[in-house]
Order: C-alpha cells, then structure tokens, then sequence
C-alpha cells in the first residue's frame, strides 16, 4: 500500500484534504513541511499546530537558530511515515496536526519582534489549536508564554536545558535568550512551585525558586527516575514545555550557539519525555537549533525529534 502511495502523493504539505493520516511520499523530495503535514492559516479542524519563528537575534554567542525551523522541517520528513516509536498510539492518525509556517517578522525591527510573537501565538491559541513552536533562539519562549497563560492562567514550567535562562535583567525593553524565565517569573506566569529545570549544568546563583535536576543527577539516577520527579513537581497542573537543544552534549547537537559539555545523550532525552506521558502539557517548543554549526544534520534530527514527542506528550491526556 504504502509503496502504490509513494507513486501517486506529490507535495500533500500542499495537496492533502485533511490533516490526520501519514504521508508516503520520498523523504527527498517535496515541500518540507512539518512530518508532511499540510500547511494551513485556517486552523478550523485542527487540533495542534506547528509554528515556525525563525528569530535568533537575541543570543549572546553564535547565531544560526534563525535557520532552525527550515532544517527541523527537513529532518522531521525522515521519520515518516511511522508511528512514532514506544507511545503506543499514532498521534498522526488520532490528532488532527498542520504545519502554520512561519512567523513573519520585520528582521530589521528586533524591538518589534516580541509583542509580533506575542500576537501570533494568540492568534492561533484564539483558533482553539494547541501549538508547538520550532525556533529560533530561546528568547521567543517568554512572548510565547505570555500567549499561552492569556488563554490557560499561570502554567507550570519544564525547561530542558544547559542554561536557566533567569538571570537577572529588570530592563523591559531587553529582549534577551537568557533572561526570559527571569522575566516570566517576575511577570507571574510561571508557577514556581511547580516548575523545573532538568539538565542545567552553568551556574546561576538565583534559580528563584525554581527546581532544578542538573544533568550530572540525570547522569546518576537516569532518565525514568527524573521523569518520575519531574512529575511529582509539576503534578496535575497544566504545564509548558521548553526544550533547549543544548540541553544535549555538543556531541548529539552540535549545532546550537551555547554548547556546553557533559550534557544529556539523545537516548536519555527521549526516554525522560516518554516517561512525561500524563503531564497536562498546553503547549511547547524546541529551540536553539543552529545548522550553521551542524554539518551532518544531527541537531536538526535531534530537534524533529523532540517536536515530535511534544506533539506525542499533548495528544496523551486527550485521546
């Protein structure tokens, strides 16, 4: 069956009628959308999107990230057409799932850019569609925050990363990938006693309340006992979910603008988010994915990857 597809499917980012079901066109060719999926601004039927914000002009070391969305689009097409490997359902088949492109921005007008994510993430929250967001630099994470707790209240945090991100900047007028969960917690939108950070390993001597599961204690106790306590944090509450990919070892991602040794491998990462299934996740992003410092791709594919089991650890709780 799936071969007699491949003869007939051209482009279904474009051509498909619905958004459930699997694609089997070459992994080589075509429009690379999200997983295939087709491209929509009108999200009536969907139930979660896929955004791109291809913004990296807030990073203190390399850029790049403002290419991440492009290159994770290009990796997600080599996981097609299966299920996505040990969730035990096909979040494909069951959730209704389109790829929104990306964000358009003035990149000449950076002051700009976080209300403009701010307002885009509303407007596809206002549709009644969960979104997963492909970035970009970690900046874009608190604007996407201030949409999500617009619709669902104050949300607890997991933040996957090298860094925290909550170093102190009281200048509203920043717009910076490494102050924004400060920000987020002094704006209210982060409950803090149900938020953490796994896989830290910089220091910052305010982690303001937060929980962090550093990545040597990830390396000590593995992936099923921090995700065990990642649960017990976050409870019942709703939650966001912030994947940095530098929270892997440069030797899985290379390809992001902070890298820090002795970080998380691919294998721990996914396990940890398979063992998340039951969290009240509203919404995520993958972020810092920078193919300029990625030659083989593999951050690229670590990144589609992690997308994925967003999408996975949503679908969950709604099946």
């Amino acid at each position: 069956m799936a071969l007699e597809d491949a003869k007939k499917q051209v482009d279904r980012a474009v051509t498909a009628e619905g958004f459930r079901g699997h694609s089997y066109e070459n992994t080589f060719a075509g429009v690379p959308s999200f997983l295939r999926r087709r491209y929509a601004k009108d999200l009536a039927g969907v139930d979660i999107a896929v955004a791109g914000i291809p913004f990296d002009q807030a990073v203190t070391n390399r850029p790049g990230a403002r290419l991440g969305p492009r290159a994770i689009r290009e990796a997600s097409a080599l996981q097609a057409p299966d299920a996505p490997y040990g969730w035990g359902f096909d979040v494909m088949e069951e959730v209704a799932i389109a790829d929104h492109g990306d964000m358009a921005f003035d990149y000449a007008a950076p002051g700009e850019v976080p209300a403009a994510i701010e307002a885009y993430a509303a407007g596809i929250l206002g549709q009644g569609a969960a979104m997963v967001t492909l970035g970009g630099d970690h900046s874009i994470s608190l604007p996407l925050l201030r949409a999500h707790v617009a619709v669902h209240g104050p949300l607890a945090l997991v933040q996957v990363d090298a860094h925290t991100d909550t170093w102190a900047d009281d200048d509203v007028g920043r717009f910076d990938h490494g102050t924004g969960f400060y920000k987020a917690v002094r704006e209210g939108l982060i409950d803090v006693a149900r938020s953490v950070q796994v896989g830290i390993r910089t220091d910052n001597p305010d982690p303001l309340g937060i929980a962090i599961i550093d990545a040597a204690e990830v390396h000590e106790t593995g992936p099923k006992a921090v995700a065990e306590k990642v649960r017990g944090i976050v409870g019942g509450a709703k939650c966001y979910l912030s994947f940095d990919i530098d929270a892997l070892d440069p030797a899985f991602a290379p390809g992001t603008g902070t890298p820090v040794w002795g970080g998380l491998s691919s294998a721990q990462a996914a396990a940890m988010l398979r063992g998340l299934a039951g969290l009240s996740l509203v919404g995520g992003d993958v972020v810092e994915v920078s193919p300029p410092y990625d030659p083989a791709g593999i951050t690229a594919v670590a990144g589609a990857h992690v997308a994925v089991e967003l999408l996975c650890l949503w679908a969950w709780t709604r099946r």
